[in-house]
């Protein structure tokens, strides 16, 4: 669903991103983890299309980000890193806002998707409420719920458990584990006990570069009796 070759992004001086190759399959939850500044959002960015790439390449299901970014955000959801919205709409107007940008112009096909959404991420408590009054959990949880709102095949997560405390947590968790089985899934995060917890691949990314790829077992199997926080920090230990 998502391929990824040789990606590069330059901000002047500092490649950001440097030759990052990876390709990720529907029913995959990939981990994608990194030190602040290791160029895990920018990389999020240019397969989201919110970035256009200094070179390489971005496919999602088979169409380039490139050539027709607009094509590819039908083809996912997206949650940026503190989930922006539009302050002053309350929760259901700016999930109905979402909808109609995705092509829900109906208003009983719009209404099903935000009724859905809403559902999906236990919103209906504050569905009413202004964005901006809300607590940063729940600001969260309105960004999760536009990502989702069209059903994507494709989602890419960056730090979707951020701010919520942990019974929200287990439940976003549980949310994208459920999901997974039908789509492919990008997920950012500090979070290392979130890796165990719903990734099935992980990739470790340091300085722009790929340095490490593989499951968390085949991962530990090669570190015996380490914890992940140990592999991560060896791996990435040129950065700190």
């Amino acid at each position: 669903m998502i391929e990824v070759k040789d990606l590069v992004k330059t901000y002047g001086s500092k490649r950001a991103v440097n030759g990052v190759t990876f390709s990720v399959r529907r029913g995959e939850i990939l981990g994608f983890l990194g030190p602040n500044g290791a160029g895990k959002s920018t990389t999020m960015k240019m397969i989201t299309g919110f970035l256009r790439p200094d070179g390489g390449t971005a496919t999602v299901d088979g169409i380039d980000v490139a050539s027709d970014p607009v094509a590819v955000k039908r083809k996912l959801g997206y949650l940026p890193e503190s989930a922006p919205a539009y302050p002053e709409m309350t929760v259901e107007e700016f999930l109905g806002f979402i909808a109609e940008i995705r092509g829900f112009r109906a208003k009983d096909a719009r209404c099903s998707q935000i009724d859905r959404a809403i559902a999906l991420t236990h919103l209906a408590p504050v569905r009413h409420q202004v964005i901006e009054t809300l607590s940063k959990g729940f600001k969260q949880r309105v960004g999760f719920a536009q990502a989702l709102l069209h059903d994507p095949p494709v989602l890419v997560l960056d730090e979707p458990t951020d701010g919520l405390d942990p019974n929200q947590k287990n439940e976003v968790r549980t949310l994208i584990r459920g999901m997974a089985a039908e789509k492919a899934v990008i997920l950012s995060t500090h979070i290392l006990e979130e890796v165990d917890a719903i990734c099935t691949r992980v990739i470790i990314i340091s300085q722009g570069r790929v340095v490490a790829d593989e499951t968390p077992e085949a991962m530990r199997a090669r570190n015996p009796g380490a914890r992940l926080d140990e592999i991560f920090r060896s791996l990435t230990s040129s950065d700190v």
